[in-house]
């Protein structure tokens, strides 16, 4: 498998995607995402980035996500169990 650099810039201008005006056809379905589970965990990290292009905004179906993470040490899973239950 070949080099796949991502630059600090480029992982900025991927978190700037604005959700609301991106064009949900132009998004990778991350359910269409498949990675070998045999490569190394660095290689696992790679591949999944090749293949999302953008980690920060996907689709999930039709939907469009946007993810964001703060550097509050609150947990991604944390926030969802809390998202939860407010519902």
């Amino acid at each position: 498998m070949g080099q796949f650099d991502v630059t600090q810039m480029d992982l900025e201008k991927l978190r700037k995607v604005d959700v609301r005006t991106v064009d949900p056809a132009t998004l990778v379905d991350i359910r269409e995402i498949e990675v070998d589970r045999t490569l190394s965990k660095e290689e696992r990290q790679i591949e999944f980035l090749r293949q999302i292009k953008n980690p920060y905004c996907f689709r999930v179906g039709k939907v469009a996500v946007s993810v964001g993470f703060a550097d509050n040490g609150v947990t991604f899973e944390k926030r969802m169990e809390h998202y939860i239950q407010t519902l």
